[in-house]
């Protein structure tokens, strides 16, 4: 952890701020039940905040000690005693694996509950910007010291291996950046063969004797391909920003792809046994994406 005396000349914290901040203090404890009671509320919109705070003994613990940090946010001591704290509380985080945008967020919650909760119509203009300046100093030094548990638990994995193994994990992130932008690449071409797809299908439809009832049924077997496509570049835009890539958008392309079958075979009575097949396939996926879909419900309450 960086020391705290650095953290504090880094971040050109002063004792005039931290005296600031202790007079607010009083302030604080007369909101410090209203804190709790969003933050509660906005951490519950997290999605899988229940994989942390799994029962009631630990969410009684875990208000107990939020509600002592916020307080201590305005302590007016800040020391090594505090920085350590601090440094600990992240160590927890890392060891429950709590992802760190959560910790971001919920920074963010209190910064604006903080700012908004501590004007004060009687405070000149120029002591409402000290107290703000103060407020938002304490609030990042605190996100800085936590997450740098994160950052510490990283290199220590990363400094353990050897020179071999580094050069190895090296390339593999390379190639593996390299591979996403290949396959987000050939998606785009997916959608432009789709909507090509589904201009030839138009074309038959006006220009062949194709017949009116099964050109319809392939143009609309074609949207649905481009549909899929279209998700399915969604979610590799989400996965090159950093999160989690939804196999369910899978599911639904194998499933469009074959309705689209089913609307052409449909047409034809020598297709029938295929149609059996391709039936139950169906089935299979649909019953596949709502188990999925089920599960992800029960993680986020």
């Amino acid at each position: 952890m960086l020391l705290y005396r650095d953290l504090k000349e880094d971040y050109q914290f002063t004792e005039e701020e931290a005296d600031i901040l202790h007079k607010l203090q009083p302030r604080m404890e007369a909101l410090a039940e209203k804190f709790i009671s969003e933050f509660y509320d906005y951490i519950w919109g997290f999605g899988k905040t229940a994989q942390f705070l799994k029962n009631k003994d630990i969410i009684s613990h875990h208000r107990i000690k939020i509600k002592q940090w916020f307080l201590n946010l305005f302590c007016g001591d800040y020391d090594l005693t505090y920085f350590t704290n601090l440094y600990k509380i992240g160590e927890i985080h890392v060891k429950i694996g709590l992802p760190t945008h959560y910790v971001n967020s919920a920074f963010t919650f209190t910064r604006t509950f903080i700012i908004k909760n501590s004007v004060d119509e009687k405070v000149d203009k120029k002591q409402r910007i000290a107290e703000l300046a103060a407020i938002e100093k304490i609030i990042d030094m605190n996100l800085d010291v936590l997450t740098s548990s994160y950052r510490e638990e990283e290199l220590g994995k990363f400094l353990s291996l050897s020179g071999f193994e580094k050069t190895i994990l090296i390339g593999l992130k390379k190639f593996n950046s390299y591979i996403n932008l290949f396959l987000a690449i050939a998606l785009a071409f997916v959608a432009i063969f789709s909507i090509s797809l589904f201009g030839y299908d138009i074309y038959l439809l006006f220009y062949s004797d194709i017949g009116v009832e099964k050109g319809i049924l392939t143009i609309l077997g074609s949207l649905l391909v481009l549909w899929a496509a279209i998700e399915l570049i969604h979610e590799e835009i989400k996965h090159l920003q950093g999160k989690i890539f939804d196999i369910g958008t899978f599911i639904m392309l194998a499933m469009a792809a074959l309705i689209r079958k089913v609307l052409i075979y449909s047409l034809s009575a020598e297709k029938s046994h295929e149609l059996i097949i391709i039936g139950g396939v169906i089935v299979a996926l649909a019953a596949a994406y709502w188990l999925i879909g089920r599960q992800d419900k029960k993680s986020t309450h």
